[in-house]
């Protein structure tokens, strides 16, 4: 057997996550939503029908845990980084 090293890329988490809000939240002004009154409505009742299909904002919003996405967005709210 031999022995090598394997290389794995760490995953910014907080990065990815908010690239998905970025583009999730573009994509709902694009369609003429109010993006905010849309994702919180999606947080709070984790019904995907909040997010519009339009550039595949739905599947992207879905890869993300909510208990996750709150923890981010209220640690960046009062300004800790987690």
């Amino acid at each position: 057997m031999e022995e090598y090293t394997r290389k794995f890329d760490i995953i910014d988490k907080h990065n990815d996550t908010r690239e998905i809000l970025m583009s999730v939240y573009e994509s709902l002004r694009v369609k003429g939503y109010d993006p905010i009154v849309q994702i919180v409505g999606y947080i709070v009742t984790e019904d995907p029908t909040y997010i519009t299909n339009y550039n595949r904002a739905r599947s992207l919003i879905c890869r993300l845990d909510r208990d996750e996405l709150l923890q981010e967005l209220v640690a960046h709210y009062i300004g800790v980084e987690q």
